[in-house]
């Protein structure tokens, strides 16, 4: 078993499949920010993004998460699903999605072996969608929502990132959208990541601001869901008469570190111990060393030692980590 050196599990793998992205999110990757893609040699071909996988899976990791960039935009990701889905000790495959490309592939995602989805949405208003992603099409997005619940994913999750001054006016009626639709509301504090992610801090709005909202629209009907299964870092709620569920990420305001079970493969093959540090290691040039699978585990093994106890996005004087969230993989 993986067990860093504060006694915590690492059990979850968010596997980042690529670090392309068809939105231009203002506080992940925007435009202005001059990120550069890897080149397609730089990339884990999925060979080498099962092995890797497949060695976290035989030391302990039973979650599996892919994300990017946009993972959609991955040529043959479903097959790579599969893979990955196949693979002994893998109990649970989902995907972090921005929904864009969904609708079509939810059927397929779902026949190979991915089982639940999230997928942003921090407005249901066009405009404001737009906005936000530098140009995402919403009705394509609430396609692709539909799509997955009608190809059994469950549960399907719907985060948004609540920017002061932008969406936060749509607290309670996506809310409401999400409960329509058995879906999962997630809101999420914007964290100071990279340029985009500290530019954007400006828009900041805790998540006990997020809560007060809720609890004022919903009253007695929200009742608090201790340790929810499955909730990862959200606190959870339950809103009254079998609606559905509501959770809030409160990164920045209220960390949520010392449960955390998970560390980050970016799609250039750096295993990524936290989001809030720079620290890394590359795993790509093990395998292309010809390392074998023995002396690459106990890389991993000696990687998640130096697992930091939290991040110190409140810090003062704290180092930016350079790069933007989509090259991390959420």
């Amino acid at each position: 078993m993986l067990t860093d050196s504060f006694g915590r599990r690492i059990e979850y793998l968010r596997l980042s499949v690529t670090d392309r992205c068809n939105y231009r999110c203002s506080y992940c990757r925007p435009r202005a920010c001059g990120a550069e893609r890897a080149g397609r040699g730089e990339l884990l071909s999925f060979e080498e993004t099962e092995r890797l996988t497949r060695l976290f899976a035989e030391n302990g990791v039973r979650k599996v998460r892919l994300t990017g960039g946009e993972p959609l935009v991955r040529r043959d990701l479903i097959a790579l699903a599969a893979r990955i889905a196949a693979l002994p000790g893998i109990e649970d495959l989902s995907l972090s999605t921005n929904g864009q490309l969904l609708e079509p592939l939810a059927r397929p995602l779902r026949a190979a072996g991915v089982q639940r989805v999230n997928v942003s949405l921090d407005s249901l208003d066009p405009a404001t969608f737009a906005r936000i992603t530098g140009g995402g099409d919403l009705a394509r997005v609430l396609r692709g929502i539909e799509a997955a619940r009608d190809a059994g994913m469950s549960p399907v999750k719907l985060n948004a990132v609540v920017l002061r001054g932008v969406n936060d006016h749509e607290i309670e009626s996506l809310a409401e959208y999400a409960l329509a639709r058995g879906a999962q509301m997630r809101y999420i504090e914007i964290m100071p990541v990279g340029a985009a992610g500290r530019d954007s801090m400006r828009h900041y709005y805790p998540a006990a601001d997020i809560l007060a909202r809720l609890t004022a629209h919903f009253g007695d009907d929200l009742v608090p869901v201790p340790g929810a299964a499955g909730a990862g870092p959200a606190r959870c709620y339950r809103v009254a008469g079998g609606r559905g569920s509501i959770g809030v990420v409160s990164a920045v305001s209220q960390h949520f570190c010392d449960s955390c079970n998970r560390v980050r493969l970016t799609a250039r093959g750096e295993l990524v111990l936290c989001l809030g540090r720079d620290n890394c290691i590359s795993l790509r040039e093990a395998i292309r060393r010809g390392t074998d699978d023995e002396a690459i585990k106990q890389l991993i093994y000696q990687a998640i030692t130096r697992k930091p106890e939290r991040h110190d996005f409140l810090a003062v004087e704290r180092v930016i980590p350079l790069r933007e969230m989509s090259f991390l993989g959420g």
